[in-house]
């Protein structure tokens, strides 16, 4: 006698299951993200949930595409061509903004700012108002306004440093070419630190009253709208990448080396240390990888307007979402 269909259905998955077998699963979602730079361990963290499968877990085909000094995730992550990105930080946002880009940051990595100033020793210069009268370089693909802040919150105006762009290379200030550089806490430095530089004096932002949280994570409007679902998988992935790198070091930095090419692994090594110093400061150790300080944003916000290098006033909580980061499990993003 023939069994009613129903049944023979349900037997057949019954079978299935028995044998070890499963019915085929929803297809993983596709999405890119799109570095500010090239693979270092500036995003092992990325690098990381990729390589140990925990995009692959939250149901995520992730591809990491990486960036270069002719790249701009804004607008890239605007525009959906990639769907996430690892942009500049606080300033970058509010530019895009400003802009008009459809662009919102889902969290923040670095927590307090990874830029600094170096000048030598015998250069007379001791802090920030001996800026006065000299010559002052700064990358001009967004750190230029925290150097603007910088200045102001001394009580100097632009105009009275000789403000130069500054290429991707510190031979310029080894050669004295100027008086001061800028550069990363976590790369730059450790260049000059690398090569036997030393006799040189460290000016940090923070120190002067300026904080901007730096490597924006974001996405586009559209993505929050159509695939909220898809905006917090790939948040909770990443923290998690995060979290496991920094209690994995060697193996983060060994994850690095094989996604990059020509990389030196002590420098990587290092890297991931200031890093991770970044990322645990502030609102990063207390309550999570990832936090957003909207007061430290604000603050930025007010400063860029005050100075006019921004224009109009940007609504900051459709700029910054933090509701993805309060959704993130616990056990992903702290430490």
């Amino acid at each position: 006698m023939n069994l009613p269909l129903k049944c023979s259905i349900a037997a057949i998955a019954f079978a299935v299951t028995l044998i070890g077998g499963s019915l085929p699963a929803k297809a993983a979602e596709a999405v890119s993200v799109r570095l500010k730079w090239v693979a270092q361990a500036q995003f092992a963290g990325v690098y990381v949930a990729k390589a140990k499968g925990f995009y692959e877990e939250a149901g995520l085909d992730a591809t990491i595409n990486p960036g270069g000094p002719n790249i701009n995730v804004e607008t890239l992550v605007a525009s959906g061509a990639d769907t996430f990105g690892i942009a500049s930080g606080t300033e970058g946002v509010l530019y895009a903004r400003e802009k008009g880009l459809p662009l919102t940051c889902i969290g923040m990595s670095q927590q307090m700012t990874p830029f600094a100033y170096v000048a030598y020793d015998d250069s007379g210069i001791n802090s920030v108002k001996d800026f006065k009268g000299k010559t002052v370089a700064t990358w001009m693909t967004g750190p230029q306004f925290t150097l603007y802040s910088v200045l102001a919150h001394e009580g100097l105006a632009q105009g009275d440093a000789n403000i130069v762009s500054q290429p991707f290379s510190m031979q310029p200030f080894i050669d004295k070419q100027y008086d001061v550089a800028t550069v990363t806490l976590y790369n730059e430095l450790n260049t000059l630190k690398e090569q036997g530089i030393n006799n040189i004096k460290v000016f940090l932002p923070d120190d002067s009253g300026v904080t901007t949280q730096q490597d924006s994570i974001v996405t586009s409007e559209k993505m929050i709208a159509e695939k909220p679902e898809v905006v917090q998988a790939f948040l909770n992935a990443t923290l998690k990448g995060w979290k496991y790198a920094f209690e994995n070091k060697s193996e983060a930095v060994d994850i690095v080396m094989a996604a990059g090419s020509g990389l030196e692994r002590k420098h990587q090594e290092l890297m991931l240390e200031e890093i991770e110093k970044l990322m645990r400061a502030k609102l990063g150790g207390s309550e999570g990888l990832g936090a957003i300080d909207m007061a430290s944003i604000k603050a930025v916000h007010d400063s860029l307007r005050e100075y006019k290098a921004l224009n109009t006033d940007v609504d900051l909580e459709a700029a910054f979402d933090q509701s993805f980061w309060a959704k993130v499990p616990a056990d992903a993003k702290s430490m």
